[in-house]
């Protein structure tokens, strides 16, 4: 079955390229730009990336909606011609003006890059109704640099300044003259000035020249700092002095109830201090994270010769508000679930941009045409303070962690068993450029059992590893995430890339009590309060990556690769039940209903009326072509391939990871999106069919494309965001 599929795919492949045109649509005289190459004959050490941005005219990545844009002709007749052309990518027209711009740009490129004289040819080949164009470039002259000379002005202070910091100097002997050396050199100059107290000093004070006749094929540059710009005149010239702070004023409306005290405090800019351009930013930062406020506007003015006057002026966001969050699944045997989730935030709740959050959620998974259902209600609060807790504001030079407290309450009834989960944290949060972390020094939950059905302890008495899983437990252990991405928005609309790695580990600080506790004649466990605690490591990471294309980056890939693991070890047999992995649902394995995938080879247990398969470990893969059609509204094509398993010992060895059939253990699914895209908001609508299900037997798991819509072989999703 899997080389027929193999066979199919490559058939549809060769049928779509011989069917469909790429310059259909092209008038006469118009031909399409395929490639775009840069040579250079005179050095291989080279690199083109240096010079290729400053093309003007590119083919750009293949597209397959190239071809749907060339299913229109050449005029637009129609209502299909003109969906054809909406929905699909138009082809590159070659423009040969944009080509002789291009021979222009690079000829400057080069020769900023200190390449002087280079030469800059283009090959054309065309080929029917297709274009491909070559530059070829001939580099020119470099200059090495023979000597290096310092004019610095004698007033004041600058130039002992100047010269302390000559060993920072970029520009030396010896190296090529180039503008773009030059150029960097005067920026990083400007800012190191600007940090030690010369307001308003930047790059235009810098001149250059540089002597090439007096020692043929060499330079001999002077650097010179002077007192005015290069917009300006000697005429106009100020001497180059430090300034320091004076007044520094904080405005925000006297309606938002605030204390300024703590402004104050968190604020890095201070009248009589020395004018640094790094504390500046660094108030702008500090101010910029709280959440009160919506933006933040430092101003500077210059009041005397040598001092500079500071407004700060915050405008606050909106305080309060509600969100709410919505998931629902359905299957083909008539299994629904409905996952909502409502929450309220305070943005300013002490008046001091804390930030209170509270939140209720429910998961109802039910059958309509029987009395089978499983109920989740769930309420949590957390307070997060604009402070780290601990510390005082000096520790820290740039933005200041959060601290979060939390606490919450999970109630579960299922068929089998009914069981509460009370939660609590204590832990920092904070980001540094592109990374996002929150640690967790303290995270605690209490388990308890408050019934449970006949049938099923009687079946986990016959399965150790499971009944491990569902005892009463009290973890107390750490954990977190760090989490680092190119595009932090909550919709992105540009191509990015992430990778989140979530941890927990628990019960290593209990079992250096282990002497002063009571065992559990039984189990061996050691007890907490007559409950044993929890002791095991688990680790979770994910890597993402999102490719835009097509007009205005309205077409994208996305792709997501993710594992997860955890090991249980000291006072437990396995890991608790609500550290398990699961896949399948509305964000995971979309082919199939929320935990309803493996674990391994495994069959869906009899143990639970409504599917609930776990496991140790977690592997899947996932990649997402979206594009639009219509309006706001997106369409999506998927395709998706994991499973879990379970590491440790268990009765039931189909469930177990095995290096010698893994990739057999791997189930797989595609399917198909509709997306409404309101820019603040995205509700997503998913049909997953699965391809290769592994619990069954062997010779039977491929999936008929015949079969994709019968029942059991297909889930549809409602969900809020996209899955990744």
């Amino acid at each position: 079955m899997g080389k027929r599929c193999h066979i199919l795919l490559l058939v549809l492949v060769l049928l779509l390229e011989s069917a469909c045109s790429t310059t259909r649509t092209l008038r006469q005289g118009e031909y399409r730009l395929t490639d775009v190459k840069v040579k250079v004959v005179n050095d291989r050490k080279f690199k083109t990336d240096r010079v290729e941005s400053y093309i003007q005219q590119k083919p750009g990545s293949w597209n397959p909606m190239l071809y749907v844009y060339n299913w229109s002709g050449q005029t637009v007749d129609n209502a299909f011609d003109r969906f054809f052309r909406k929905i699909g990518t138009a082809p590159v027209v070659y423009n040969p003006d944009l080509v002789n711009g291009s021979v222009e740009n690079l000829s400057k490129r080069l020769e900023y890059l200190g390449y002087y004289h280079s030469h800059v040819d283009t090959q054309i080949k065309v080929r029917g109704k297709k274009v491909k164009v070559t530059y070829v470039i001939t580099l020119g002259k470099q200059y090495p640099i023979s000597s290096l000379q310092y004019e610095i002005p004698s007033r004041g202070d600058f130039a002992e300044d100047f010269y302390k910091d000559t060993a920072q100097v970029t520009v030396r002997p010896g190296q090529f003259l180039a503008e773009e050396r030059l150029e960097e050199e005067s920026v990083r100059g400007a800012a190191h000035f600007r940090q030690i107290g010369y307001y308003g000093f930047n790059k235009n004070y810098y001149f250059f020249e540089a002597d090439t006749l007096t020692r043929p094929g060499q330079a001999a540059l002077t650097m010179r700092v002077r007192e005015y710009t290069r917009n300006e005149t000697a005429k106009e010239a100020q001497p180059l002095r430090r300034f320091h702070f004076g007044n520094v004023d904080i405005f925000y409306p006297k309606s938002l109830r605030f204390r300024e005290r703590f402004l104050r405090k968190i604020n890095t800019i201070h009248p009589g201090d020395p004018y640094s351009e790094v504390e500046v930013n660094r108030a702008y930062n500090r101010l910029s994270s709280l959440r009160a406020f919506s933006s933040v506007n430092v101003e500077l003015e210059k009041v005397d010769s040598n001092v500079v006057d500071c407004r700060i002026d915050l405008t606050p966001s909106r305080l309060q508000g509600f969100k709410i969050k919505l998931e629902a699944s359905s299957n083909s045997t008539g299994l629904l679930g409905i996952s909502p989730e409502l929450s309220y935030y305070h943005k300013n709740v002490f008046h001091g941009s804390e930030m209170l959050n509270l939140s209720f959620m429910g998961n109802f998974q039910f059958r309509p045409s029987d009395k089978v259902k499983a109920t989740e209600y769930g309420v949590s609060a957390g307070i997060t303070f604009p402070r780290f807790v601990g510390l005082p504001y000096s520790s820290f030079a740039g933005a200041i962690p959060s601290t979060e407290v939390k606490a919450s309450y999970n109630y579960q009834n299922r068929p089998e068993y009914v069981r509460n989960i009370i939660s609590t944290s204590f832990g920092y949060i904070g980001s540094h450029k592109r990374l996002h972390y929150q640690l967790y020094p303290m995270k605690l939950s209490i388990v308890r059992l408050m019934s449970i059905d006949d049938a099923f302890l009687k079946s986990l008495l016959l399965n150790p590893f499971m009944a491990s899983s569902y005892i009463d437990h009290f973890d107390l252990g750490a954990g977190g995430n760090l989490y680092y991405t190119t595009n932090a928005d909550l919709n992105p609309k540009t191509s990015y890339k992430y990778v989140l790695f979530q941890f927990n580990v628990a019960g290593n600080l209990l079992s250096l009590f282990n002497p002063l506790m009571k065992t559990d004649p039984e189990t061996g466990h050691r007890m907490l309060w007559q409950t044993p605690y929890s002791q095991y490591i688990r680790g979770e990471l994910t890597l993402g990556q999102t490719f835009c294309f097509g007009k205005n980056d309205n077409q994208s890939v996305a792709m997501r690769f993710l594992i997860g693991a955890g090991f249980a070890y000291g006072n437990s047999n396995s890991l608790p039940f609500e550290q398990h992995f699961y896949a399948g649902g509305a964000n995971s394995m979309r082919g199939w209903q929320a935990r309803s995938v493996g674990p391994g080879f495994s069959e869906t247990s009899n143990l639970f009326v409504i599917p609930n398969q776990t496991g140790d470990m977690k592997l899947e893969a996932d990649i997402e072509y979206r594009f639009p059609l219509i309006w706001k509204f997106k369409g999506a094509l998927f395709a998706e391939t994991g499973n879990v398993w379970n590491l440790q010992d268990s009765t039931d060895k189909t469930s177990e990871l095995r290096l010698e059939n893994f990739y057999e253990s791997l189930a797989v699914d595609w399917g198909v999106g509709l997306r409404l895209d309101l820019d603040f908001i995205l509700v997503r609508l998913d049909m997953g069919m699965k391809v290769y299900e592994p619990s069954r037997k062997a010779g039977a798991r491929w999936v008929a494309p015949r079969t994709w819509l019968n029942q059991g072989n297909f889930a549809v999703h409602f969900g809020v965001g996209y899955p990744f």
